[in-house]
């Protein structure tokens, strides 16, 4: 799929025409999930394919790591995600030719994702090579409150003559092996086949199969089966084997005579109970699916939906690519975490089998924050996942001679499984990330950190972050050795970023645990202990360079050499044309480093240095990393430089719809997507929830004519409309009962206290402040992407 095929719409994305040769990238885009399971946006006949797979959040193989040389600590084993039983194969012959797109020559093939109806629908006419023009027409749907049921309603036509057609709709496992580039034969061995048989059976129209992985002892249970609608005279059976359930149709069909079904399937999955409740689970779920019917389905589908955009939409006026985007981008993060369930929300979600299926810090940084502002409930559930890793990560912190916890770099069952610890165990800053990650829902929703294990998270972080910090002889606290954010400056001293997370999660742990004393005595946290972590916090160095009156990233960062951009403008991703034992020692950054710490850290700095800074951190940033556009929108945006806030806003939500990482068909960029309505929200619209009090800054890019956005907090829901003339924002809650007072809701606008209650919006002027510095330059060739054609 070029990108160009696809048409701009504000609830579609559409694909007119098939492109072998962007495959993987529509597999990507037209991918269907809900947190629990997701499918690739394969073609029902399955071939051509770029990287097909149905996979279970939380379901790997374990594989070898190998290592040229040995060393304490590192990761014995790794993980990957892999592809579990695939029910969406279903092969078609026309007169004994089978459909075949390469072949076929298509007269019109069309997909379709609805972000309304949360389908994807598939439109393909061809004529045989007896020339009998055929329809075919299949719409797939992901259940986003069933959280094991999945559907396809499958139709094929014979237009113009009559012909005999052959169906099979198969369930198949160990038939979609992840994509290996890993040269180590003990990798693809474990990888290549990983589940072993334990159930299965079938009956007319379907059945059931149970395998478990061979390592990871992870089992899995799937169930088919097919409501159908046939011609008189078609013959059905169903065969099954070790890998496959398949059941097949052969039918006559006379000018304008179909045949088809609906095919629903389920799947289950533990590592503790056994194959036969599997089974019952899976196949308890399918019954439920047939009960509601494709048309219940369907009607359930949109009720999600349409409570999801009651709460989340975004409308932009005078950007229709932008607007279709972030739509696009909001209706994959709900796809990601609407019914996760006691596992990780990997760096692609469920599309793609990019980075193994891992997740990194960049879910807690990120997706977390996101959604505690959309669908709160979803974003507790990660939460409590991340929680429930705390005995690997005090494990973890043992191993590299630490007290409290250390969470993983990467990792799917918990445990710490990269094997480069430069970017990876020395970037410790994920310890403070993931405390953020606590903190900013317990103040976007009001919740308690206790029920979703956050108050034990802060504290357990707070001893790791007290045990690496280092004294000098001035009292002042200094954590060596570590990596930020930005992987282009690898493990230095005092980088900024890190430093001012740590001094954060210190604060943070110390007055959770203060506000709760009972927990504090069940966690051992003694009064002397809190005055640590307030007197570290509070020494915390933070390097500045006085010449230049910025902050060096780390110390000593702006006495690096600096980087030739305008000799090396083709040469991007840096990281594919230099080693790293020369991008260490150069002022070149991959990622939203310092800048995520004006966005993150913001009462860290003056306007003066915030503006000082991102001039001079935006000539050396290169975004060879999905991750950097949305930080430095925000930052942008706040700094007044609209235009260039608007540019990086564009980037982050179209990365996947234009592949402008050009790596989009190993999956979605969740963090981006994630980022891009942060960027909106926090940046153009200055929305924070610091402490809980609920703020807003917003500002108008000139290309724009209209904002609108809707976000939660603390149990109301608000509605944000900015214009040239000004911005309202509403109350949404519905209108209290006469037995209950009025809702009021006291927030800032622009730093102004405004009352706002349910038909009583507030409304403020249009603030548009000077920015202190010009615009800032970015390096050669690296403008920000994203821009309309």
């Amino acid at each position: 799929m070029a990108t160009r095929t696809l048409t701009t719409h504000p609830w579609q994305v559409r694909e007119s025409e098939l492109a072998p040769d962007s495959l993987g990238l529509a597999e990507s885009v037209f991918a269907l999930a809900n947190g629990y399971v997701g499918f690739r946006g394969t073609l029902d006949e399955e071939q051509p394919s770029a990287a097909a797979g149905v996979f279970l959040a939380g379901v790997y193989e374990y594989h070898p790591l190998s290592y040229p040389e040995g060393g304490y600590g590192h990761p014995e084993y790794g993980q990957t995600m892999i592809g579990v039983a695939d029910g969406t194969g279903i092969r078609l012959q026309v007169d004994g030719v089978p459909l075949d797109v390469r072949d076929a020559s298509p007269l019109q093939h069309e997909r379709v994702l609805d972000l309304r109806a949360g389908t994807v629908r598939r439109e393909v006419e061809w004529r045989t090579p007896t020339g009998a023009r055929m329809r075919l027409v299949s719409t797939r749907l992901v259940s986003l409150s069933h959280r094991s049921a999945a559907a396809i309603r499958y139709e094929v036509q014979a237009v113009d003559q009559p012909v005999q057609i052959v169906i099979r709709s198969e369930l198949t496992v160990n038939g979609t092996p992840p994509p290996v580039e890993n040269s180590d034969p003990r990798v693809a061995e474990a990888l290549g086949s990983p589940f072993e048989p334990c159930l299965r059976g079938s009956h007319s129209t379907g059945g059931h199969l149970v395998h478990r992985t061979r390592g990871s002892g992870t089992c899995v249970a799937v169930a088919v089966g097919h409501e159908l609608v046939l011609p008189e005279g078609a013959d059905v059976h169903t065969t099954d084997s070790v890998d496959q359930i398949a059941t097949s149709i052969v039918a006559e069909l006379e000018p304008g005579g179909s045949a088809g079904f609906v095919k629903y399937v389920s799947h289950a999955w533990s590592r503790e109970d056994p194959a036969r409740d599997l089974r019952d689970q899976a196949s308890a779920a399918l019954e439920g699916a047939r009960q509601l019917g494709w048309e219940g389905m369907l009607a359930e589908q949109r009720r999600v939906l349409d409570g999801f955009w009651e709460a989340a939409d975004v409308e932009i006026d005078g950007a229709p690519e932008l607007q279709q985007a972030l739509r696009f981008d909001l209706f994959q993060l709900l796809q990601a975490s609407a019914c996760v369930n006691r596992a990780p929300v990997g760096a692609k979600g469920l599309t793609g089998y990019g980075y193994s299926g891992h997740t990194f810090w960049d879910i807690d940084g990120f997706l977390i924050p996101a959604m505690a502002l959309l669908r709160p409930q979803d974003a507790s559930r990660m939460l409590r996942w991340r929680s429930s890793g705390l005995d690997q990560a005090r494990e973890r912190a043992q191993v590299l001679g630490l007290e409290g916890a250390s969470f993983p770099w990467r990792t799917i069952d918990g445990g710490e499984t990269s094997a480069y610890w430069p970017a990876s165990t020395a970037a410790a800053h994920i310890n403070a990330d993931v405390a953020r990650g606590f903190v900013f829902w317990a103040d976007a929703t009001g919740g308690s950190l206790a029920d979703v294990g956050g108050l034990e998270v802060l504290a357990e972080t707070a001893r790791v972050w007290a045990r690496m910090l280092h004294r000098d002889h001035e009292g002042r606290c200094h954590l060596y050795g570590m990596t930020g954010p930005d992987e282009y400056t690898g493990v230095v001293d005092d980088n900024v970023f890190t430093n001012l997370m740590a001094q954060r999660n210190l604060r943070w742990a110390a007055d959770a645990c203060e506000a709760d004393p009972e927990s504090m005595r069940r966690l051992g946290v003694s009064v002397e202990e809190l005055q640590l972590w307030r007197e570290a916090a509070d020494s915390m160095y933070i390097p500045y360079d006085e010449v230049l009156q910025v902050h060096p990233a780390n110390e000593g960062f702006t006495t690096y050499r600096e980087w030739d951009f305008e000799g090396r403008q083709e040469a991007y991703p840096v990281q594919d044309h230099a080693h790293y034992a020369k991008i260490y020692r150069r002022q070149v950054v991959k990622q939203a480093d310092l800048e995520l710490a004006l966005w993150w850290c913001s009462d860290a700095f003056t306007a003066e240095e915030t503006a000082r800074n991102l001039d001079y951190y935006e000539r050396r940033t290169v975004r060879d990393s999905s991750l950097s556009a949305a930080a430095q929108a925000v930052v942008c945006a706040r700094a007044g430089h609209l235009d260039l806030a608007l540019a990086y806003l564009r980037e982050a939500a179209l990365v996947d719809l234009r592949d402008l990482q050009h790596d989009s068909e190993e999956g979605l960029h969740l963090a981006s997507l994630a980022g891009a309505w942060l960027a909106l929200a926090c940046g153009l619209g200055g929305l924070q929830v610091d402490g809980g009090k609920l703020q807003l800054a917003p500002r108008l890019p000139a290309q724009l004519a209209r904002i609108a956005y809707r976000f939660q907090w603390r149990g109301h829901r608000f509605g944000v409309e900015t214009t040239a003339a000004g911005t309202v924002i509403r109350l949404l809650d519905a209108g209290t009962s006469a037995a209950e007072p009025e809702t009021e809701v006291r927030l800032t606008i622009d730093g102004t206290e405004y009352a706002v209650a349910p038909g009583l919006p507030a409304e403020a002027p249009l603030r548009s402040p000077e920015p202190l510095l010009p615009a800032p330059e970015q390096p050669a060739g690296r403008v920000p992407g994203g821009h309309p054609a």
